[in-house]
């Protein structure tokens, strides 16, 4: 009998983004508390070692700063004509909920584990948020069944239609030859199809700084029973890329993201290069 119980990385990942709120000085980079409704964590969450707001600064920021920009992404898809949002390795997104006046216009698929999708839908129910219209859940346990996308299909997922499709804070937990998997297919999905996806570079190319912080990330992932597989160069993603068949494809660094989203803020807040994106096309 399959568990209904929220992973613990995309609880902690809803977490975070509910922080950048409380403790980040406006403006905020993605407001988001959907998220902590649906975590519905202890009263003390704030306590957590894994909630410092000082220990937790990079982790969170680059949380929320992925999310926007892959919101944006969308935004702008949908402007274009693209009717289709895939979400891999959803968690507790809060999306479909959120931009409700991009409801009408996309349906979003969210892919994920199944524990994690039921324990989901029973959670939204349950705080009578419902089910939106253009919402669809995709369980797939991505150890057993690596073709995402016959599941995908059977949902409603148009396979003749651009898509745009996020995956973001995952790649780190696959091998390379499942990256160059999903990343085959997603090559695969109709024409003007967009893929963006985060990576972790490798520990060599980080500032010492940002070096001890992956190492207490890559610890806490281990404990957790989720250890990073995988680390990319900017170089070796764009080889990856065009060996599944990818075109167009560049990479967002945190430099990029942070002059985007950072740029003349007085707090001195800005982004991690720890985690770069992906951006292309099929």
């Amino acid at each position: 009998m399959q568990k209904t119980i929220p992973d613990n990385t995309a609880v902690r990942v809803a977490l975070w983004r509910a922080l950048h709120l409380q403790v980040d000085a406006p403006p905020h980079i993605l407001e988001d508390e959907l998220g902590l409704q649906l975590a519905g964590p202890e009263a003390n969450w704030q306590q957590r070692p894994d909630m410092h707001p000082e220990g937790t600064r990079q982790a969170r920021l680059s949380i929320v700063t992925r999310a926007r920009f892959v919101e944006d992404l969308v935004a702008a898809a949908v402007n274009r004509g693209i009717h289709q949002y895939v979400i891999l390795g959803a968690g507790l997104d809060t999306f479909a909920l959120r931009r409700k006046e991009l409801g009408s216009k996309i349906t979003v698929y969210e892919i994920d584990q199944p524990g994690t999708q039921a324990w989901k839908e029973q959670r939204l129910v349950a705080l009578g948020l419902g089910i939106p219209d253009g919402l669809r859940f995709v369980p797939v346990d991505f150890e057993k069944n690596t073709n995402w996308l016959l599941s995908l299909e059977n949902a409603g997922f148009d396979t003749n239609s651009p898509a745009i499709i996020a995956c973001t804070g995952v790649s780190m937990y696959l091998t390379q030859e499942a990256v160059l998997g999903m990343l085959q297919q997603v090559a695969s999905l109709a024409p003007h199809s967009t893929l963006a996806m985060s990576f972790l570079l490798p520990k060599d190319l980080l500032h010492p700084d940002e070096q001890r912080l992956l190492e207490m990330a890559m610890k806490g992932a281990a404990a957790a029973g989720t250890p990073f597989l995988s680390f990319f160069t900017p170089e070796q993603m764009l080889e990856l890329s065009a060996k599944a068949g990818l075109r167009n494809a560049e990479i967002v660094s945190g430099s990029d993201l942070s002059g985007k989203y950072f740029a003349g803020r007085e707090d001195g807040l800005s982004l991690s290069n720890a985690e770069p994106i992906l951006v292309a096309t099929t």
